[in-house]
């Protein structure tokens, strides 16, 4: 219970904090905002189509079968707007392989499910939606720093118009996101500064005073939870910084192997010691030992 002592809001980066904002009959209206502020963004990058508006939302089973195999796709979230568009939304909390590959995956399995048996079905699907919230950023220097919010769609590569615009991924590398309470103007702004600040937060800031925000703030303060709710939330922030440590502790022997070589190759070139030391970090021990 220590670190819920220190904290006035959940953690929505726990499996227990993001689906309990955003994943229950109760709070669906948080979801809905939260998505209309992220297609209102989303807009942006393709003037020419209209804007999609959610106005209500049904929760669907958050695990799926795939019908040729014992492979299973888990969903945070998996809801219906009320034209049978499907959304799942999903918090990453860490890098992984082939992160890619699985959110591509993940989203065969809403088109799938709509086929239907029988001559009479013409292969009309309705639009599926993939919301990546990103607790880290794609390796590689894939895109600048100032680069954090990603629409993808099936282009064109001749004239980069969108080919198919019922399959869109949204991706949100959380990280990248710095902007200051001064500086919040949009919903978008303000969902994404609320993901990103709310376990540092002790009150509701001034900029977010939209209703949508007054019912977050209530459903996000941990004092309020039942104690099954308080068992249930502390676990999950047990798994939560177990999968931190285990991530830190890669991003550090990552870190180490890499300094390790660069000085075995500055003694190769005759660098001094000192000067090893002080560019790597390594002691002299570490490095004499090299």
């Amino acid at each position: 219970m220590e670190e819920q002592r220190h904290q006035k809001y959940v953690n929505p980066y726990t499996d227990f904090g993001f689906k309990k904002l955003f994943g229950t009959e109760l709070n669906k209206d948080l979801l809905i905002s939260l998505l209309n502020a992220l297609f209102d963004r989303s807009s942006q990058f393709s003037p020419g189509e209209p804007k999609q508006v959610v106005k209500d939302l049904r929760y669907l089973p958050t695990e799926k079968m795939a019908s040729y195999g014992e492979r299973r796709a888990v969903f945070d979230v998996y809801c219906e707007g009320e034209n049978g568009e499907k959304f799942i939304v999903e918090m990453q909390k860490a890098s992984q392989d082939f992160f890619k590959d699985r959110s591509v995956f993940y989203s065969a399995f809403p088109i799938i499910e709509q086929g239907k048996v029988g001559d009479e079905w013409d292969f009309h699907l309705n639009g599926v939606y993939t919301i990546g919230i990103l607790n880290f950023v794609f390796p590689g220097d894939e895109y600048s720093k100032d680069c954090f919010h990603h629409e993808v769609k099936l282009l064109d590569m001749e004239d980069k118009h969108v080919f198919y615009d019922k399959l869109t991924y949204v991706y949100l590398e959380m990280p990248k996101f710095n902007k200051t309470e001064s500086e919040l103007v949009s919903m978008y702004d303000k969902w994404l500064f609320v993901l990103k600040n709310l376990t540092r937060l002790m009150e509701r800031p001034a900029a977010l005073q939209e209703r949508i925000f007054t019912r977050l703030f209530e459903q996000a303060e941990i004092a309020r939870f039942t104690p099954d709710e308080s068992r249930i939330y502390e676990e999950s922030l047990k798994q939560y910084r177990d999968l931190r440590n285990v991530v830190n502790s890669a991003e550090r022997r990552g870190r180490e192997a890499a300094n390790q070589e660069n000085a075995r190759r500055m003694k190769v070139k005759g660098f001094a010691a000192t000067d090893i030391s002080e560019i790597t970090g390594l002691s002299i021990g570490e490095i004499e030992n090299l």
